[in-house]
């Protein structure tokens, strides 16, 4: 049970009051007292008895406050100094139970507890590597599952920290609260993917149709009854706590929640834009092992000691090679680098398209030093392997900084793991950890240098018109388009163009100007025919 009482707080009605204790003598008695011939001033006997005066005025002045004041003074002391405690009033969370399988223990029971976890992390580490490479040929959405997942885990995580931290102090509907808001802003951020990606399917369900229009309003309504089911369960001794948690809660929301939509935005722009990141992360997170693990000697950080310069510089180069590697492989394959789109006529998900200049071989011209070491001067590559550079350094260089951040996390709570839900790895958390920072910056990346125009989103959201705004649109690109010279002007509207134009000529007296807007016109006709291989014979006499 973990006590919180106010440092040199006033006695409670019941308890005896005793006196400041003289200077040189301890409060329990223990310590010597001094030897009389060092005798006090008469100058530290005044200060001493101002002391005692001011400490004997101010028991005289808590004697006066009623029952119900003196209650509230102590609940106050008790929980006041919550702000000041150190991180070694922090109560330590019991450590998780091993889920090592049996078998592995057996096998592995000859070895020493470094080489046995370095074999358990392996072998588990290529079991998870084969259960993803399995959920990538199931499709786009086991992978959305699959990140909706790992969000959920990850949230029920680091709740249960908080939970566990401030279990004793009972508090009233943190943990329903918690799941509510997770329930909440989920709702929001899937909501908002489904109008942007299914916007053709919405359309052929009329409650989809009622929930899509009103979403947002829907959303924050939800998050408000929330809000103030919090504010109802406020109680007055845990005021502060409460509110501790309710940020707790927020912020897990916002690194969990918030960047796990991100990532499924990223996956929508083509699944070579989810693929290439997280293997990106995951290759630095072994390589980076690997280095450390054999030829690891200086220490990094002190957030996580285990963490070497080797490692880290290894898993830096290793990673960057992989990354242009995995881009080159993957960007042959449509599957990868088309856009995921929802098709509504075979009602799933399609990942079908004429790949971008992105995703197709250029030839570039090598800088000088690389002319002389791969002593050719051309080299034919794909673009994504450029971006995938940059890519890979951000995973390598940036991305073990959320490792780092967790890792302090977990040490201001005293707490090895955020869970024991993969052994040898700790809990999902733990591994995931960085993807989360990786998530983000691909979003900002693609946004800023990659994203144009999506023609598909833009027909989804005029598909949702009413026809008369359908209509005036499709008028107002038709005349642009004419404008431009993109497209052809239609028949009827080259005939009524003549026939303005003939009636005003034919007041002229002049013959050849009366003539020349029916020659112009009649040439007018034959181009359009040509171009849309008509044969004038069947056009409508008036268009002569």
């Amino acid at each position: 049970m973990l006590e919180l009482r106010h440092r040199g707080s006033c006695p409670g009605p019941g308890e005896a009051v005793s006196p400041p204790p003289r200077e040189g003598e301890a409060a329990g008695g223990d310590h010597e007292t001094e030897s009389t011939s060092d005798k006090v001033s008469g100058a530290e006997r005044g200060g001493r008895r101002a002391l005692a005066g001011s400490w004997l005025e101010a028991r005289h002045l808590r004697a006066r406050v009623g029952p119900v004041e003196r209650q509230e003074t102590d609940i106050d002391d008790r929980y006041g100094d919550l702000d000041s405690r150190t991180d070694s009033d922090i109560p330590e969370i019991p450590p998780s139970s091993d889920r090592t399988p049996e078998i592995l223990k057996k096998a592995l029971s000859g070895l020493s507890s470094r080489w046995k976890n370095w074999w358990i992390r392996g072998i588990l580490t290529l079991t998870m590597i084969s259960l993803f490479f399995l959920i990538i040929y199931m499709g786009s959405f086991m992978l959305m599952l699959l990140v909706l997942g790992i969000q959920v885990k990850c949230f029920h995580e680091i709740i249960t920290i908080g939970y566990r931290v401030y279990h004793s102090y009972d508090l009233p509907w943190f943990r329903t609260l918690s799941w509510y808001f997770l329930l909440c802003v989920n709702y929001f951020f899937y909501g908002e993917t489904v109008a942007d990606y299914f916007a053709t399917f919405v359309q052929r369900e009329e409650q989809l149709q009622f929930l899509i229009r009103y979403h947002r309003f829907i959303s924050f309504a939800l998050y408000l009854a929330g809000f103030c089911m919090f504010v109802l369960s406020l109680v007055k001794k845990h005021y502060r706590l409460q509110f501790y948690m309710f940020a707790w809660t927020h912020v897990t929301l916002l690194i969990t929640v918030t960047q796990s939509h991100l990532v499924i935005q990223n996956l929508f722009e083509g699944m070579i834009w989810f693929l290439v990141p997280i293997s990106s992360v995951i290759c630095n997170d072994i390589t980076a092992y690997l280095f450390g693990f054999f030829f690891g000697r200086t220490p990094l950080i002190k957030l996580s000691p285990k963490k070497t310069w080797e490692g880290f510089i290894g898993g830096f180069f290793s990673t960057v090679v992989f990354g242009f590697i995995a881009a080159y492989v993957l960007s042959k394959y449509q599957y990868f680098v088309c856009p995921v789109e929802y098709r509504s006529d075979v009602n799933s998900f399609v990942t079908e398209c004429e790949p971008s200049e992105l995703f197709q071989l250029q030839t570039y011209s090598l800088p000088p030093f690389l002319k002389a070491v791969l002593r050719q001067e051309r080299v034919s590559l794909y673009p994504f392997q450029i971006h995938s550079i940059a890519l890979s350094t951000f995973a390598s260089l940036i991305g073990p900084f959320g490792g780092f951040f967790a890792s302090g996390f977990k040490r201001a709570f005293k707490i090895k793991d955020f869970a024991n839900t993969i052994p040898g790895h700790g809990g999902i958390m733990d591994r995931f950890d960085c993807q989360y920072l990786m998530a983000t910056f691909v979003h900002v990346y693609i946004t800023s240098f990659i994203r144009g125009p999506n023609p598909s989103k833009v027909l989804q959201q005029l598909l949702v018109l009413q026809p008369e705004q359908q209509l005036n649109i499709y008028k107002t690109l038709k005349t642009y388009l004419i404008e431009k010279g993109i497209l052809q002007p239609a028949l009827k509207y080259i005939s009524r163009s003549c026939e303005e134009k003939e009636t005003e000529a034919s007041a002229s007296p002049d013959m050849d100007l009366a003539l020349s807007p029916r020659l112009e016109c009649s040439g007018a006709i034959i181009a359009h025919c040509s171009l849309n291989l008509l044969s004038p014979g069947n056009l409508p006499a008036s268009a002569f």
